[in-house]
């Protein structure tokens, strides 16, 4: 009976294990690339406990610990770069203000949410120059209206189907657009933002919507904008900086991928994941909302908030901008076979890298 359950049990960790490396863009099988950390414990706990209770002189006892440690292995190369254990890609800078510095705070504020007074208190404390809220729709517009004063320039998409988008900041916005790059009712926006020092920046706010049974079936439209995205900045010089809640998690095959095609570092890499969903179940946390930048930037501060009312947590950023420093290295870049697999993505969505605008004409 033991023997039947670790067996069964093994079976279950050959399944999570195996299927996502599928490359079938169904939401049931792209869902296991977002709970690796949780898949991760309980294959260790197989693990222990095939230690603990399996006859491992026998064949049927060596064979499902070797299964399980071989998957955990697995899993824990997936999720290793957002641990401490990894060296950091993006360097740090004790600056954490200054006339070369942004402050980006991204936040899925949740459409229902009617606790707006603790977003603008997060703004009020924290003071980021750009404030970017996902999920927001008119009644969060009316509530964010106070902050204008001190955040005039802004870019407005108030919606009811949890696609809003809001845009405040401090420091001038340019070239200001909002797209539907791939579904007619998911938009981005897209500008130039010039810091105090006078550089621009290229920045992109992305809220792809996800696979899932009540969204899209498939991962394909979510994957097509942000491969659209990745393309595009990466034929330009100047900096950019990609935010926002891409409901993908960061070691999943598209993110990768993403970053592959884009060049575009991860300031998270060796210094933790940075779970921004879900922030009423600590079990069931990966992380979703997201900030990439290029090599121009170091990092000063990357924080996790509690938004109350929200299923996410705020994520906020602070960059210093450093470009003619060695800032760090991307692990990743992409070969012959990364890139067909991305055209293949965005042909199928029937969208280019033209479709998402150059700021810088």
């Amino acid at each position: 009976m033991e023997l039947t359950l670790f067996i069964l049990a093994t079976l279950l960790s050959t399944v999570i294990t195996l299927l996502p490396v599928w490359r079938c863009e169904a939401w049931w099988v792209r869902g296991l690339d977002f709970p690796r950390v949780q898949f991760f414990y309980l294959i260790l706990t197989i693990v222990l406990l095939a230690l603990w209770r399996l006859d491992l002189s026998s064949a049927n006892g060596l064979g499902i610990l070797a299964l399980n440690v071989a998957y955990l292995l697995y899993h824990g190369w997936w999720i290793l770069p957002y641990t401490r254990f990894h060296p950091i890609e993006v360097k740090a800078t004790t600056r954490a203000h200054g006339q070369e510095s942004i402050t980006i705070l991204s936040s899925n504020v949740l459409a229902t949410n009617k606790h707006a007074e603790c977003l603008i208190e997060l703004v009020q404390r924290h003071q980021p120059d750009i404030l970017v809220t996902l999920e927001s729709n008119h009644w969060w517009q009316q509530q964010l209206e106070v902050l204008e004063a001190d955040y005039p320039h802004t870019i407005k998409c108030p919606l009811d189907n949890l696609y809003g988008m809001h845009v405040y900041s401090r420091l001038e916005l340019k070239n200001s657009t909002i797209e539907y790059l791939v579904q007619d009712d998911v938009p981005s926006m897209h500008c130039l933002v010039e810091l105090p020092c006078g550089n621009q920046i290229i920045t992109h706010f992305v809220h792809p919507a996800p696979p899932s049974p009540t969204e899209n079936e498939a991962s394909s439209e979510r994957d097509a904008e942000l491969l659209a995205v990745a393309h595009q900045v990466a034929d330009t010089e100047l900096p950019v900086i990609v935010a926002g809640d891409l409901n993908d998690v960061a070691w999943s095959p598209t993110t990768r991928l993403f970053r592959k095609i884009s060049g575009l570092l991860d300031p998270r890499i060796g210094r933790g994941m940075f779970n921004t969903f879900h922030a009423e179940h600590w079990f069931i946390r990966w992380p979703l909302d997201h900030l990439f930048h290029s090599e121009h930037f170091r990092v000063s501060q990357l924080q996790r908030l509690k938004l109350t009312g929200s299923d996410h947590f705020a994520l906020l950023s602070r960059l210093s901008f450093k470009p003619n420093k060695h800032n760090g290295d991307s692990e990743l870049s992409a070969d012959a076979e990364d890139k067909q697999w991305a055209k293949e993505k965005m042909h199928q969505e029937d969208i280019n890298k033209s479709d998402v605008p150059d700021l810088t004409k």
